[in-house]
């Protein structure tokens, strides 16, 4: 099953919240927005979401009522410390008093203590289990996304298919005329000189053969078939389907250029409307 790499997804629970964004990108990023109290779990967080997806930028932000219970803990920044007591003697031997400072003083003085709020693990635990909740919820709108892009995609697909099949069909009609217009203009040449019949035949092959979209007609068939053959698989197949559409668009260019009938050239044109209208959604899908 193909997914989309648009898709939003919420879960709540006493307390908290978490809110999942994701949309289209070449690559993974997932990006967290998380309170100082939670940042602890953000790795473990990280490698879940990993698990799960495999391209696309996903914003995660939680919130947290400011009633749940934290632990705090008190971190003194050794270098604020040992710069303000050389800021302390330095002043001393420029003034020539001594001075001292006691170490609650110190502590009063901004940066010197830094404290650090954590959820207690219970609580770390619920936070991760609501996120796990909500990715499971945007993986499975992905999901949803991704069969309403298969759909439209297989559409399209079926178009191409039919007008494939038209010029198949028009094919021999439009050799036989091409050939009967070059015997004729052939003809009509005047030949005061003796012409080389042989050498005329074999030029006459030659424009034949680099008229021909025979080639270009089973590319296009090979490669319709290996797109169908994309969304019937599960897993990140987005890459894959946008360079098929590449190719897809080569043949339907060249079929446009050795087209020797007004109609192929028109019919060569819709693929190419088609083919871009493809490749537009398939920039969504993961």
């Amino acid at each position: 099953m193909i997914s989309s790499m648009t898709a939003f997804a919420r879960a709540e629970a006493e307390g908290m919240a978490w809110e999942l964004r994701s949309v289209n990108q070449r690559y993974l990023e997932v990006n967290f927005k998380l309170p100082e109290a939670a940042r602890s779990i953000e790795i473990k967080l990280r490698e879940n979401a990993r698990e799960q997806l495999y391209r696309g930028k996903v914003d995660c932000v939680l919130r947290l009522d400011s009633a749940e219970p934290k632990t705090a803990s008190l971190e003194v920044d050794d270098d604020v410390v040992l710069a303000l007591h050389r800021a302390i003697d330095h002043i001393s031997t420029l003034t020539g008093s001594s001075s001292s400072t006691s170490p609650i003083e110190m502590l009063r003085w901004p940066g010197v203590l830094r404290q650090q709020e954590t959820l207690d693990d219970d609580l770390l635990e619920k936070v991760t289990s609501l996120f796990d909740e909500a990715l499971a919820s945007l993986t499975q709108m992905r999901e949803r996304e991704g069969e309403k892009l298969k759909g439209f995609i297989e559409a399209r697909l079926n178009e191409v298919e039919a007008i494939v099949n038209a010029v198949r069909e028009e094919v021999p009609a439009i050799n036989k005329r091409l050939e009967a217009r070059l015997r004729e203009r052939l003809n009509s040449i005047d030949t005061g000189t003796d012409t080389d019949q042989g050498r005329l035949e074999q030029e006459l092959i030659y424009f034949a053969q680099k008229s021909d979209i025979q080639e270009e007609l089973d590319r296009l068939e090979s490669h319709m078939a290996a797109v169908r053959h994309c969304l019937d698989e599960s897993g990140a197949t987005g890459r894959r389907l946008d360079f098929l559409m590449q190719e897809l668009n080569r043949e339907a260019s060249t079929l446009s250029s050795k087209a020797v009938a007004a109609n192929t050239s028109l019919q060569a044109v819709d693929l190419k409307v088609l083919i871009e209208q493809m490749r537009e959604q398939i920039q969504n899908i993961e």
